[in-house]
Protein backbone atom coordinates (compact mmCIF):
# COMPACT_ATOMS: atom_id res chain seq x y z
CA UNK A 1 0.00 0.00 0.00
CA UNK A 2 2.17 2.88 1.25
CA UNK A 3 5.96 2.76 0.99
CA UNK A 4 7.51 4.29 4.11
CA UNK A 5 11.08 3.52 3.08
CA UNK A 6 13.13 6.64 3.82
CA UNK A 7 16.26 5.25 2.28
CA UNK A 8 18.04 4.94 5.62
CA UNK A 9 19.46 1.53 6.52
CA UNK A 10 19.14 1.09 10.29
CA UNK A 11 21.36 -2.01 10.38
CA UNK A 12 24.59 -0.08 9.72
CA UNK A 13 26.61 1.08 12.74
CA UNK A 14 26.43 4.83 13.03
CA UNK A 15 29.67 6.83 12.70
CA UNK A 16 29.10 8.48 16.09
CA UNK A 17 29.22 5.09 17.81
CA UNK A 18 32.47 4.21 16.03
CA UNK A 19 33.98 7.59 16.93
CA UNK A 20 33.03 7.32 20.60
CA UNK A 21 34.54 3.86 21.01
CA UNK A 22 37.78 4.83 19.27
CA UNK A 23 37.90 8.00 21.39
CA UNK A 24 37.56 5.88 24.53
CA UNK A 25 40.42 3.64 23.42
CA UNK A 26 42.55 6.66 22.62
CA UNK A 27 41.85 8.13 26.09
CA UNK A 28 43.13 4.90 27.70
CA UNK A 29 46.24 4.86 25.48
CA UNK A 30 46.87 8.56 26.21
CA UNK A 31 46.56 7.92 29.96
CA UNK A 32 49.07 5.06 29.88
CA UNK A 33 51.52 7.08 27.73
CA UNK A 34 51.18 10.07 30.07
CA UNK A 35 51.95 7.93 33.13
CA UNK A 36 55.01 6.41 31.47
CA UNK A 37 56.15 9.81 30.18
CA UNK A 38 55.75 11.42 33.59
CA UNK A 39 57.94 8.80 35.26
CA UNK A 40 60.57 9.01 32.51
CA UNK A 41 60.66 12.82 32.66
CA UNK A 42 60.83 12.78 36.45
CA UNK A 43 63.73 10.35 36.66
CA UNK A 44 65.63 11.92 33.72
CA UNK A 45 65.19 15.63 34.40
CA UNK A 46 63.69 16.42 37.80
CA UNK A 47 65.35 14.02 40.20
CA UNK A 48 69.07 14.12 39.18
CA UNK A 49 71.19 16.89 40.68
CA UNK A 50 73.83 16.92 37.95
CA UNK A 51 74.59 19.85 35.65
CA UNK A 52 73.68 19.59 31.99
CA UNK A 53 75.84 21.03 29.19
CA UNK A 54 72.98 21.20 26.71
CA UNK A 55 71.12 24.51 27.17
CA UNK A 56 67.74 23.06 26.23
CA UNK A 57 68.06 20.17 28.68
CA UNK A 58 69.20 22.58 31.43
CA UNK A 59 66.19 24.83 30.70
CA UNK A 60 63.89 21.80 30.69
CA UNK A 61 65.22 20.74 34.09
CA UNK A 62 64.69 24.26 35.53
CA UNK A 63 61.21 24.36 33.96
CA UNK A 64 60.16 20.96 35.32
CA UNK A 65 61.52 21.84 38.78
CA UNK A 66 59.51 25.10 38.74
CA UNK A 67 62.66 27.20 38.94
CA UNK A 68 61.62 28.87 35.70
CA UNK A 69 58.20 30.46 36.13
CA UNK A 70 55.92 31.45 33.26
CA UNK A 71 53.19 33.07 35.34
CA UNK A 72 54.84 36.48 35.67
CA UNK A 73 54.87 37.42 31.96
CA UNK A 74 51.45 35.81 31.50
CA UNK A 75 50.01 37.93 34.33
CA UNK A 76 51.55 41.08 32.88
CA UNK A 77 50.08 40.41 29.44
CA UNK A 78 46.68 39.58 30.95
CA UNK A 79 46.73 42.79 33.00
CA UNK A 80 47.49 44.95 29.96
CA UNK A 81 44.75 43.20 27.96
CA UNK A 82 42.17 43.53 30.73
CA UNK A 83 43.01 47.18 31.42
CA UNK A 84 42.66 48.03 27.72
CA UNK A 85 39.44 46.05 27.49
CA UNK A 86 37.89 47.77 30.52
CA UNK A 87 38.92 51.17 29.21
CA UNK A 88 37.56 50.57 25.72
CA UNK A 89 34.41 48.80 26.92
CA UNK A 90 33.62 51.64 29.32
CA UNK A 91 33.07 53.92 26.31
CA UNK A 92 29.88 52.00 25.53
CA UNK A 93 28.41 53.45 28.74
CA UNK A 94 28.75 57.08 27.63
CA UNK A 95 25.40 56.95 25.87
CA UNK A 96 23.77 55.48 29.01
CA UNK A 97 25.29 57.64 31.70
CA UNK A 98 28.48 59.67 31.89
CA UNK A 99 28.79 58.89 35.59
CA UNK A 100 28.65 55.12 35.01
CA UNK A 101 31.27 55.56 32.27
CA UNK A 102 33.62 57.30 34.71
CA UNK A 103 32.95 54.78 37.48
CA UNK A 104 33.74 51.80 35.26
CA UNK A 105 36.73 53.58 33.72
CA UNK A 106 38.29 54.55 37.05
CA UNK A 107 37.20 51.86 39.49
CA UNK A 108 37.32 49.01 36.97
CA UNK A 109 40.94 49.76 36.14
CA UNK A 110 41.77 50.41 39.80
CA UNK A 111 40.26 47.09 40.93
CA UNK A 112 42.02 45.25 38.12
CA UNK A 113 45.34 46.82 39.10
CA UNK A 114 44.90 45.88 42.77
CA UNK A 115 44.06 42.27 41.93
CA UNK A 116 47.04 41.90 39.62
CA UNK A 117 49.36 43.63 42.10
CA UNK A 118 48.34 41.07 44.72
CA UNK A 119 49.31 38.32 42.30
CA UNK A 120 52.63 40.01 41.59
CA UNK A 121 53.28 40.36 45.35
CA UNK A 122 52.93 36.60 45.73
CA UNK A 123 55.34 36.08 42.83
CA UNK A 124 57.77 38.62 44.35
CA UNK A 125 57.67 36.79 47.68
CA UNK A 126 58.42 33.54 45.90
CA UNK A 127 61.35 35.10 43.99
CA UNK A 128 62.84 36.66 47.12
CA UNK A 129 62.49 33.40 49.03
CA UNK A 130 64.20 31.55 46.20
CA UNK A 131 67.07 34.08 46.13
CA UNK A 132 67.52 33.87 49.91
CA UNK A 133 67.53 30.08 49.68
CA UNK A 134 70.23 30.17 46.97
CA UNK A 135 72.43 32.48 49.07
CA UNK A 136 72.13 30.26 52.12
CA UNK A 137 73.38 27.17 50.26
Amino acid sequence: MYNYNTGYNYNITTPSLINSSSAGIWIIVAFVLAVVGAFVAYFLFVKPEKKYDNKFVAYLRRFLNFQEMLIEPILKICYIFLALFITLASFTLISESFVSFLLVLIFGNLLTRIIYELGMVVIGIWQNTRDINKKMK
